[in-house]
């Protein structure tokens, strides 16, 4: 499979299966354009006809250079994964957790997806037993796995940092008496970032997600305080200092666009003239009974924004202003692996979600979702049906994945937001998908720029 397009002045195509991406005069762009596999070494008749206003001899050089990447294996070349997608229904161990340590949280986000983080139950805050059973149960279930991963979560962590911090200690404990390695992150929305919180994070906490929207005006139209005050101005100050203190490395500043602010490019600059040099900024995802969700007659307007975004990114990189973000950073060269590529964040068996009362969940977008209920820490067993469900989980189980050309970058999409939009999580959203190969096409165009 191959995917042609064109952004500015630069012809693309990406050879799906073998990763690798070419940067084509427009000859050759027009020929690669028409063709399909297998290609013959003698130059197919119907090129003439189809490609107009270029000399037969033009057309027979291009074509017999385009013939060669082909023999190569780096055009047009098969498909090696699907039968590897076929030998990945087995038992992998449990890596990461996601902590809900607060069911809880002193913001009300109106495009929350937690139901401002009390996730349709009641609010409450998970104790410190609970957060030392569910390290056990990592532990039980991580196999030979030494490396585990533990995310601090909400609601709002920081308004339980006690379990935060009890449950780091115990974790550093039982990681020397079982040969384990522990690595947490955090994510918080700032208004509780204290020096002494700050320090413990920077101690202890490998990553660490800072939410913000972007500018003042966009970020308290929908992050409000519980009071109906903004938060801009509170949290701003508290972010920056958390993140020039871990000298502007292994942090995000992570924010939400809405059709609120189509503009959101203007947002991702904010962040990055402020000084962050970690930024995400993504869009809403859910169906369209909220006035700020994403409709698809705001698509165009979006591609616009990523592909003059990709311009500035390149621009700024260029003369030493330059930033991150996060959907536009892609590995050309190594990547993740190749079960990675083919399934995902690993949800519902790599990876899961544990509540305040410890039950578990597939991530920590289906918690309050009963039945997505996998069991609970206490007594360690998970729903083998449910998990197998997610296992058996990939691109070439999904129909609309097999002949997406972003699916070995985006893995078939979020299964939380297919699952609680569609009822299935073979299904993806399709305005994320949209959206989707739009960034994977503006970060392959940066690396075009990048590579002049």
């Amino acid at each position: 499979m191959v995917h042609t397009f064109q952004i500015k002045d630069k012809n693309i195509a990406l050879d799906v299966n073998s990763g690798c991406v070419h940067v084509l005069d427009k000859l050759c762009y027009e020929i690669v354009s028409v063709l399909e596999p297998p290609l013959t070494k003698e130059m197919p008749e119907f090129l003439y006809d189809a490609i107009q206003d270029e000399s037969r001899e033009d057309i027979d050089e291009a074509y017999s250079e385009i013939y060669e990447l082909y023999s190569d294996g780096v055009l047009f070349s098969e498909d090696s994964y699907e039968n590897i997608a076929l030998d990945m229904k087995k038992r992998s161990p449990v890596k990461a957790l996601c902590l809900h340590v607060s069911h809880d949280c002193n913001l009300r986000c109106k495009y929350c997806f937690a139901d401002e983080g009390a996730y349709h139950h009641d609010r409450s805050l998970m104790s410190a037993e609970v957060g030392r059973r569910a390290i056990d149960f990592l532990i039980k279930n991580s196999g030979k796995r030494r490396n585990l991963e533990v995310d601090f979560f909400g609601g709002e962590p920081l308004m339980n940092m006690s379990v935060v911090k009890s449950t780091v200690e115990y974790a550093r404990e039982q990681e020397k008496i079982h040969g384990k390695n522990f690595r947490f992150t955090i994510t918080t929305n700032g208004l509780l970032l204290s020096d002494e919180n700050m320090e413990f994070i920077n101690k202890n906490m490998y990553n660490v997600v800072l939410s913000l929207d972007g500018r003042r005006e966009v970020n308290d139209k929908m992050r409000v305080r519980a009071d109906g005050g903004g938060s801009y101005d509170i949290i701003l100050p508290k972010l920056k200092k958390m993140a020039d203190s871990r000298g502007q490395n292994n942090y995000y500043v992570r924010g939400t666009y809405t059709r609120n602010n189509l503009d959101f490019s203007k947002d991702v600059l904010h962040l990055a003239d402020l000084g962050f040099k970690q930024t995400s900024i993504e869009p809403v995802v859910g169906d369209d009974s909220e006035d700020y969700m994403i409709r698809r007659e705001d698509l165009p307007k979006l591609f616009e924004e990523y592909e003059n975004l990709a311009d500035e990114y390149v621009r700024r990189r260029a003369d030493g202003r330059w930033f991150n973000f996060f959907h536009f950073m892609i590995d050309l060269e190594q990547g993740p692996c190749v079960i990675k590529r083919l399934s995902g964040c690993g949800a519902g068996c790599e990876y899961l979600a544990v509540t305040p009362d410890g039950d578990i969940y597939p991530c920590h977008q289906f918690v309050g979702h009963e039945e997505y209920k996998m069991g609970n820490v206490t007594d360690g067993e998970i729903s083998s049906e449910i998990r197998e469900t997610f296992e058996n989980c990939n691109v070439y189980t999904k129909p609309s994945c097999r002949d997406c050309f972003a699916k070995f970058y985006c893995s078939g999409g979020c299964m939380a937001n297919a699952c609680l939009l569609s009822g299935d999580i073979n299904t993806p959203h399709e305005l994320s998908c949209e959206l989707m190969r739009k960034r994977v096409e503006c970060s392959l165009y940066i690396k075009a720029c990048e590579a002049e």
